[in-house]
């Protein structure tokens, strides 16, 4: 049975996406089977995967709301071992939807209870908010992982992402755990960048990943070129990822 990772964090712009297409991709490489779940209404994850979003009729959406089988919904990518159930602007509206079906929080895990013996990972790219969609993200997963952006804001909302983790943990899945806190768009001229790094690391310690994701032009432009973006492996200092 795989095991499935939450990539989560309220605040946009901390490397959500380019960390789970970038893991994905490496852990494909590394061989496993992975699947990812693009479960942000900006599809940023499928159309970097090389998925041509316009025109899908099966997607997260669709597996959440009209119940259909995810089977149907899995794009395979031009990555070997790598396929991505795409996301759609539909999943915005898909909370609101949700709020009357019955076990709301669990739809994500019954879901990926149909695919997941196929597969030796899942990771589940979740959208910049705390909303019903992230919360059934943080239901159906194994463990979690934080990228955090080495800005001053970002340390803002740790706690709140926390809070909610400790709250989906009590109620909803009391094997949730977190995998580490990925520190992203790190340069090490910053006096700030820094500062953040020595921060998440006195408060979480080993908890931290040891690879930092440094600020790197590639990363940005990677996107532009699909499925041909670089792959960057994680590697924590107290344990490993898979």
């Amino acid at each position: 049975m795989s095991k499935i990772f939450a990539l989560a964090n309220q605040k946009g712009g901390v490397g959500k996406t380019t960390s789970a297409i970038n893991l994905s991709a490496a852990l494909a490489r590394a061989g496993k089977r992975v699947l990812l779940i693009d479960a942000d209404p900006q599809a940023n994850a499928s159309s970097g995967l090389g998925v041509e979003i316009r025109g899908l009729d099966k997607t997260i959406y669709e597996c959440l709301v009209n119940h259909i089988d995810p089977h149907s919904a899995i794009v395979e990518t031009p990555v070997p071992n790598l396929s991505i159930i795409p996301s759609h602007i539909d999943l915005v509206g898909a909370e609101v939807e949700m709020l009357n079906i019955e076990n709301r929080e669990q739809l994500m895990k019954q879901v990926l209870n149909q695919v997941r013996d196929e597969y030796d990972c899942i990771l589940i790219d979740c959208s910049p908010s705390l909303g019903l969609i992230t919360i059934n993200a943080l239901t159906a997963a194994s463990s979690v992982i934080i990228p955090v952006q080495c800005e001053f804001f970002a340390l803002e909302g740790i706690a709140k992402l926390l809070n909610t983790i400790k709250i989906i943990k009590g109620k909803l899945n009391p094997d949730l755990q977190i995998e580490g806190f990925l520190l992203t768009m790190y340069d090490n001229r910053l006096r700030l960048s820094n500062q953040v790094y020595e921060e998440v690391k006195r408060h979480f310690g080993n908890l931290v990943f040891d690879t930092v994701i440094f600020r790197n032009v590639r990363l940005s432009e990677a996107p532009s070129h699909a499925c041909q973006s670089s792959t960057t492996t994680l590697t924590p200092k107290a344990h490993n990822v898979i």
